[in-house]
């Protein structure tokens, strides 16, 4: 499986393009400028470096370029989920949910929630 790590930037970009398929670095500018206010050349610089990582694309329609992503939302978490129990956890998801519960990150309500989730999964094979 591909690694597709994104730093907080490249996420929020990411999130733009997720949410509306496709947009331009301005179309991004405007987006971020109220959360983030950083300059146009920072977006469309950042923009330059995640199609290098491969995560967008772009297609240029006269003087603008496009963007895309290349890479789902999912595809991303589960890089991200999976980079961060191999890192903090030494490849073990289990100590990734037990340090939720004992910190307690995951509220009993939400234990139950989970336990149905592991029972459908195991019924699908999973």
């Amino acid at each position: 499986m591909a690694r597709h790590t994104l730093g907080d930037l490249q996420h929020a970009i990411m999130t733009i393009l997720w949410a509306g398929g496709e947009a331009t670095t301005s179309d991004v500018h405007q987006a971020l400028q109220g959360s983030r206010g950083l300059a146009f050349t920072t977006i469309a610089t950042m923009l330059r470096k995640m199609e290098g990582k491969g995560v967008v694309s772009h297609r240029a329609e006269g003087r603008q370029f496009i963007y895309r992503p290349t890479v789902t939302e999912d595809q991303v978490r589960r890089s991200m989920v999976g980079e961060l129990v191999e890192r903090l956890f030494a490849g073990d998801p289990k100590a990734l949910l037990a340090h939720l519960v004992s910190e307690h990150e995951i509220e009993p309500a939400e234990l139950s929630e989970l336990r149905r989730h592991v029972g459908k999964d195991r019924k699908r094979g999973r």
